[in-house]
C-alpha cells in the first residue's frame, strides 16, 4: 500500500528536474534572459559533456556481472514483439509502410531512462532499480539506438535510390563508395552521384556532397554560397520556405549564429551537434518541423527558398520557378568529357538532396532528362550492397557522436572494476563527478529552453498527439506488463518494469526523426507534452500497482 511518505519521497526526486525545465522555460518565454543563440551554446553543453558524462558516471558504477538476465530479457522481448509486429503491419497490411513502423516503434518502446527513469524509480522503488535502469540505457545506447539509426539510414539511401536510380535501374547497381565527408543520407546536405557502369551492364555509384545546393541553371537567379561554420554551435545559418516569411528579395541580418526567424541546423561534417543523443538544438522560428534543405515547392508563384549564408551575416531569398510539390527535384548533369577508366562508361552525374516525410512519387526519366511515364516497378541493389552502404554511414555518425565513446568507455571500465576490484582514481573520479552531478538538472533545463522555443507544445495536432499519449503511456505499458509476467518478473521488478515503459518519450528518437525529416512534429509533442503529463500518469501506475 502507497503511504503518504512514500509519494513525497516520488515528489522529493520528481519536482526538482521539473523546477529546472520550468526555470529555463520561464529564461526564455517570460523573462527573454537567453537568447536563441545563447541556449545553442547551453544545449551543446550539455549535448557534448554533461549527459555523456552522467550517462559514463552511472554506467562504469554499475556492475555488468550482476545483471538482472530475467528484466533484461523481458525488455528486450517486448521490443522484439513490437518491431515484429509492426513489420507484419508494414509489409502485409495496404495502410503500413516503413515510416510509420519507424515513428510506432520508437514511440512505444525507447522511453527517457537515464534522466527521468533513474530518480523517479530509485525513489519508488528503492536503490537496487538504479542497477536495472543502468542496463537498459546500456542496452539502448548501443543496441536500439543503433538499430534506429539504422532503419533511418535504410529509408533515406532506398529514397535517394529511388530517386536517382528510379524503375529496374537500380537492381544493377553492384557497389557504392562514398566520400569521407559523406555523413549520412539524411538529406541535409545536398548530395551528388556520379555513376559508371562495366561491360557486364554492373553500376558503380560514388556518392559525394555536392558544391552547390542548386542547379548551376538557378544559380543566375538564386544566391548559394559555401556555409559558415558557426563559432558558437557549428550551425549554419539556414533558410527554408516558411510560411509568414520575409518578403521576396529581402535581406535578413543575422545576428550571432542565428537569424531571427530560422533554426540553426548543424552541418554534417563539423562536431555533435548534429548526431547527439540529447542535441535539441533551438528552433526560434514561426515553423519547425517542415525543414527542406533543398528546393522546397508549392502550389502557386511561390518563392523557394534555398540554403544560403553568406559573409557577413545576410541571408539572401530570390524567386525561383515553381516545380511540381509531389516530386524531388534534382539535377541531371552530364558528365562529359572522356572516360579513361577501362571497361567503364560515365553515366553522368545526378545531383539530389531530399528532405521530406511524406511518400515521394518517383517518375521514370527519359534519356533526355524530361519526365518519362510513372509506374515501372521499383527495384533495389541486393541487400548485401545495402546492408554495406548503410552500415558505414551507421558508423561515420556514431563515431561523432560522444553518447557513443561515453556508453562504450563506461561499460569496458566496468568490466575491468568489477572483475579485478579496481578502483578508480579520486582524481579522475571527482572530476567526472562535478560534471556527472550537474547532468540531470542541466538536460530537464536544455529541455525546459527547447520547449520555450517552439511555437506549440502540442505540434502535430490533437489527433495525432492523443494517438502519441495512447501508444507511448498505454500500449507500452501493456505490452512491457504482459511479456514481464509471462517470463515471471513479479513484485516490485515487475512494478518498475511497468513504470519504465511508462516513462515520457526518450530525446534521441526525437532528434533523430528531425534529421531525417520523418514526423518530428509528433517526436517533439511526444517529448514536450509528454514530459508534462508523465508525472501524473507514473503516479497513476504507482498508485494502482502498489494496491
Amino acid at each position: 500500500m502507497i503511504t503518504g511518505g512514500d509519494f513525497y519521497k516520488v515528489m522529493c526526486a520528481m519536482v526538482p528536474l521539473y523546477f529546472a525545465m520550468i526555470i529555463a522555460y520561464g529564461s526564455v518565454k517570460w523573462w527573454r534572459i537567453f537568447s536563441p543563440e545563447q541556449c545553442s551554446g547551453i544545449n551543446r553543453f550539455v549535448a557534448v559533456f554533461a549527459v555523456p558524462v552522467l550517462s559514463f558516471h552511472f554506467i562504469a558504477q554499475n556492475n555488468p556481472y550482476q545483471m538482472d538476465t530475467k528484466f533484461i530479457i523481458a525488455d528486450t522481448v517486448s521490443k522484439v514483439l513490437v518491431l515484429a509486429l509492426l513489420s507484419v503491419w508494414a509489409i502485409f497490411f495496404p495502410g503500413g509502410s516503413l515510416d510509420w513502423l519507424i515513428t510506432l516503434f520508437s514511440l512505444a518502446t525507447l522511453p527517457n531512462t537515464l534522466v527521468m527513469g533513474i530518480p523517479l524509480l530509485n525513489a519508488m522503488y528503492g536503490d537496487f532499480t538504479q542497477s536495472l535502469m543502468v542496463q537498459l540505457v546500456v542496452l539502448q545506447c548501443i543496441i536500439w539506438y543503433t538499430l534506429l539509426l539504422f532503419l533511418f539510414e535504410y529509408r533515406a539511401a532506398t529514397l535517394l535510390i529511388k530517386t536517382q536510380f528510379p524503375g529496374p535501374t537500380a537492381a544493377t547497381i553492384s557497389k557504392f563508395e562514398l566520400d569521407n565527408d559523406v555523413i549520412s543520407l539524411d538529406g541535409r546536405d545536398p548530395l551528388r552521384t556520379e555513376s559508371e557502369t562495366d561491360i557486364n551492364g554492373r553500376i558503380r555509384v560514388r556518392i559525394r556532397r555536392s558544391t552547390s545546393s542548386a542547379p548551376e541553371s538557378a544559380l543566375s537567379s538564386s544566391i548559394c554560397l559555401t556555409p559558415r561554420a558557426s563559432n558558437l554551435s557549428n550551425a549554419d545559418i539556414f533558410s527554408v520556405n516558411t510560411p509568414g516569411g520575409p518578403n521576396n528579395n529581402e535581406i535578413v541580418f543575422c545576428n550571432g549564429d542565428m537569424g531571427f526567424g530560422y533554426r540553426a541546423v548543424s552541418p554534417r561534417l563539423s562536431g555533435y551537434a548534429s548526431s547527439d543523443a540529447y542535441s535539441l538544438q533551438p528552433t526560434p522560428r514561426a515553423s519547425n518541423f517542415n525543414e527542406m534543405d533543398v528546393i522546397t515547392t508549392a502550389a502557386g508563384n511561390t518563392p523557394i527558398w534555398m540554403r544560403s549564408p553568406v559573409a557577413g551575416g545576410k541571408v539572401f531569398r530570390q524567386p525561383s520557378p515553381v516545380v511540381p510539390p509531389t516530386k524531388m527535384v534534382w539535377d541531371c548533369q552530364d558528365g562529359g568529357g572522356d572516360d579513361n577508366r577501362q571497361g567503364f562508361k560515365d553515366l553522368g552525374e545526378k545531383e539530389i538532396s531530399f528532405r521530406d516525410n511524406t511518400k515521394i512519387t518517383v517518375a521514370e526519366m527519359n534519356g533526355d532528362g524530361k519526365e518519362g511515364e510513372v509506374g515501372s516497378k521499383q527495384e533495389m541493389p541486393k541487400a548485401i550492397v545495402m546492408v554495406r552502404l548503410i552500415l558505414i554511414v551507421v558508423g561515420r555518425k556514431l563515431s561523432r557522436n560522444p553518447n557513443t565513446y561515453s556508453s562504450i568507455l563506461g561499460l569496458l571500465w566496468s568490466l575491468i572494476s568489477f572483475k579485478w576490484n579496481v578502483g578508480m582514481p579520486s582524481l579522475v573520479k571527482y572530476s567526472i563527478k562535478i560534471i556527472s552531478d550537474a547532468g540531470l538538472g542541466m538536460a530537464m533545463f536544455s529541455l525546459g529552453l527547447f520547449m520555450a522555443l517552439q511555437p506549440r507544445i502540442i505540434a502535430c495536432g490533437t489527433k495525432r498527439a492523443t494517438m502519441g499519449m495512447v501508444i507511448r503511456f498505454l500500449c507500452g505499458p501493456v505490452i512491457m506488463s504482459t511479456v514481464s509476467i509471462a517470463l515471471g518478473l513479479r513484485g516490485a521488478k515487475l512494478h518498475a518494469a511497468i513504470v519504465q515503459a511508462a516513462l515520457p518519450q526518450g530525446i534521441v528518437p526525437f532528434v533523430f526523426a528531425r534529421e531525417y525529416g520523418l514526423h518530428p512534429d509528433i517526436l517533439s509533442t511526444g517529448v514536450i507534452f509528454g514530459m508534462l503529463v508523465s508525472l501524473p500518469v507514473t503516479l497513476l501506475y504507482y498508485i494502482l500497482l502498489g494496491i
